[in-house]
């Protein structure tokens, strides 16, 4: 029988909520930090199948969530269409050549860099047991595309928006692209073992209505369309972060089987907002976890409270802190494992 996770993303409304967090594997675990320290870099360890599987299953070990999601990142997809990727201590990952310089034709396509990803899925589906939900993921294409062209990550995305505006030729071939070796990748994933597919797009919230339909729900329709094709019984979760009011139309048009809301989303709206029936995944503020207290208790319940006319995946509304303190993700699961729908 699938696991709860599961059951929920394919749209059953149980009494009990599964529960896993947006970078649960990583910074804020002992474990993981001894292990890259006896490993080395962030790369590294993406491409390292054994140690990334590792990292993928240590805090199913330590704290039992309902799901397992990739240990990796989402430029893989811009290191696998011919660009050099590389993660600086304390500045973050870079991209080079930079489309902003470079024409997206003189990339040579190395697909290979993404088996090393397909390994690590298979090596985690062997060791995750029943139960539990193996999540594969991919970034969504105008995230993606925003640091193939800039060549890092911005605050406001000024470069590429404006690439956007001045050349919406070339940027559609940049998000074809994307596009395009996004939903074999993730095709991929499948095989190899992934039960469900979250699209992460970070920068959503950074567009104007017109350019949000162009560059954020086109192209994540396009690759729900093509996974549907070829897997149509494995759950997308998109998770348009920032879209805001923008997210029910987001939610009809890509025809995304979940949708992840962001902790500035009022829980209440949406449940009332987004197509019935729709799963939903969130909406926790990280900062809150990082915190504690009684106000986690509250917050916590209210967002189960909020849901509990329709599926939903607790999670947070972003990826967890590096500093959230080990007992504030136990206390956030004994709210969760003790609510009742």
């Amino acid at each position: 029988m699938p696991g709860l996770l599961l059951r929920t993303l394919q749209g059953e409304n149980a009494a009990e909520r599964p529960i896993w967090l947006m970078r649960q594997a990583g910074r804020y675990l002992p474990e993981y930090r001894a292990l890259r320290a006896q490993k080395g870099g962030f790369l590294q360890l993406v491409y390292d199948s054994e140690a990334a599987a590792e990292i993928t299953l240590q805090p199913i070990r330590r704290f039992g969530f309902d799901g397992a999601i990739l240990f990796s990142d989402i430029l893989i997809v811009p290191h696998a269409i011919g660009q050099d990727l590389e993660f600086l201590q304390g500045e973050g990952p870079r991209l080079s050549p930079r489309l902003l310089d470079t024409a997206l034709e003189s990339l040579h396509a190395v697909p290979e860099r993404l088996t090393p990803i397909y390994d690590t899925v298979a090596r985690v589906k062997a060791g995750l047991g029943g139960g539990r939900t193996l999540l594969g993921f991919a970034g969504s294409p105008w995230t993606v595309a925003t640091y193939m062209v800039a060549g890092e990550g911005s605050r406001d995305q000024h470069d590429t928006r404006a690439l956007a505006y001045r050349d919406p030729g070339a940027f559609q071939a940049i998000i074809d692209a994307v596009v395009a070796v996004t939903t074999d990748y993730l095709a991929g994933q499948i095989a190899a073992g992934a039960e469900a597919v979250p699209l992460f797009d970070s920068w959503a919230g950074s567009l104007a209505p017109a350019e949000f339909e162009r560059w954020v729900v086109a192209p994540n329709a396009a690759i729900v369309a093509g996974l549907r094709q070829r897997y149509p019984q494995v759950p997308v979760i998109g998770f348009p972060k920032g879209a805001g009011e923008k997210l029910p139309a987001y939610a009809r048009e890509t025809r995304v089987d979940a949708v992840g809301i962001d902790e500035t989303i009022d829980p209440l709206w949406a449940a009332k907002a987004l197509p019935a029936g729709l799963p939903v995944q969130g909406n926790l503020d990280p900062l809150l976890l990082l915190a504690g207290g009684t106000e986690l208790d509250r917050q916590a319940t209210r967002i189960l409270d909020a849901f509990a006319d329709r599926p939903h995946v607790f999670n947070l509304g972003h990826g967890i802190g590096q500093f959230t303190p080990i007992e504030h993700v136990e206390q956030l699961l004994g709210v969760v494992r003790s609510w009742r729908g």
